[in-house]
């Protein structure tokens, strides 16, 4: 069971890159129904937004996002970018991943997986462990029964790991 949301669409990461680059025809179809299907309309800033998480390893700020595709894209705002950002995650073409009072990054990984957060920094990097469906059986086999009972219906969940990167590893990123 995931909470994750996020659409799993072929070819939508890129190793490596860290810049927005143009969607292909075929993604930016998909990117389109998806926003179109949530209600929302498909837009030039929309696509660089969505094409720069993307291609990215980082779990985002929409500060960085704005950094990022202000390279290609000079005259968009900041506000445009937190809407394209709040309209993906509508979308479910992205996750908002948030914690307490720092800002919140974004993910754009389609597939179910965990997540590895510097109590410190905030920054956000993925877990290289296989996601468990069955993690919440394991921890307690009659937790889903039991909250079921209760009115609750278990849709997913969310792992998220809490510890500080080592500074070897932070400058390595």
């Amino acid at each position: 069971m995931s909470e994750n949301p996020v659409r799993s669409l072929p070819g939508s990461r890129a190793l490596g890159r860290e810049e927005p680059t143009a969607l292909s025809a075929n993604l930016a179809d998909q990117v389109r129904r998806s926003l179109e299907t949530a209600g929302c309309r498909f837009t030039e800033q929309r696509a660089a937004v969505f094409a720069y998480l993307a291609q990215t390893e980082t779990h985002p700020t929409a500060e960085a996002v704005y950094l990022a595709v202000r390279r290609q894209m000079p005259r968009i705002s900041l506000a445009t970018v937190y809407k394209a950002l709040e309209a993906l995650v509508q979308a479910r073409l992205a996750t908002k991943l948030t914690s307490g009072d720092a800002s919140a990054r974004y993910d754009c990984r389609g597939e179910d997986h965990y997540h590895l957060r510097d109590v410190v920094t905030g920054e956000v990097r993925d877990l290289p462990a296989d996601f468990d469906p069955n993690l919440l059986a394991k921890l307690d086999a009659g937790l889903v029964d039991q909250l079921a009972s209760q009115g609750f219906t278990v849709t997913g969940y969310r792992l998220e790991v809490l510890g500080r990167f080592g500074e070897r590893q932070a400058r390595n990123c």
